[in-house]
């Protein structure tokens, strides 16, 4: 006759490993909105936008110098999925003065390149894809013929 008085550790165990692994999660989690936050300060850009879902997709679409209506482009398959994410990654990298390297970094390694973006004090944010904020090509085609004062 088998004894069913005994106690069985395994489900205190399992759960005391479970209780760990999302107590890691949450401070990753919390430590990559942080990063983020730094990252949208540096691009002159209010932090707390990097939490709110939608707003900040737009915001970062202006980070990378594109037009607000591009998040629709993301509702259509293969292209918003995957060419897009990754052309605006480049994009993204480029604004803060990176090159092709950076964004392979990002794309694959986006848990060491995020936060070396938002620490770094070599890392500063240049303009949307890595054009200069002043005078843009468009202001400097449309000045032609215009006399300086």
């Amino acid at each position: 006759m088998q004894d069913y008085s005994s106690y069985d550790s395994s489900g205190g165990i399992l759960a005391g490993v479970s209780i760990v692994f999302i107590l890691i999660w949450l401070a990753f989690v919390v430590f990559y909105i942080y990063c983020s936050w730094k990252i949208f300060e540096k691009a002159g850009k209010p932090g707390w936008a990097s939490i709110v879902p939608i707003y900040s997709t737009i915001v970062m679409l202006e980070i990378v110098g594109k037009p607000w209506w591009y998040i629709f482009m993301f509702l259509i398959p293969i292209y918003g999925w995957f060419i897009l994410p990754i052309m605006l990654t480049h994009e993204f990298s480029k604004s803060f003065g990176k090159d092709i390297g950076f964004t392979l970094g990002l794309l694959f390694l986006s848990p060491i390149f995020i936060p070396i973006m938002a620490f770094s004090s070599d890392i500063r944010y240049i303009g949307p894809g890595g054009r200069p904020s002043g005078s843009s090509l468009d202001n400097q085609i449309g000045s032609i013929g215009t006399p300086a004062v």
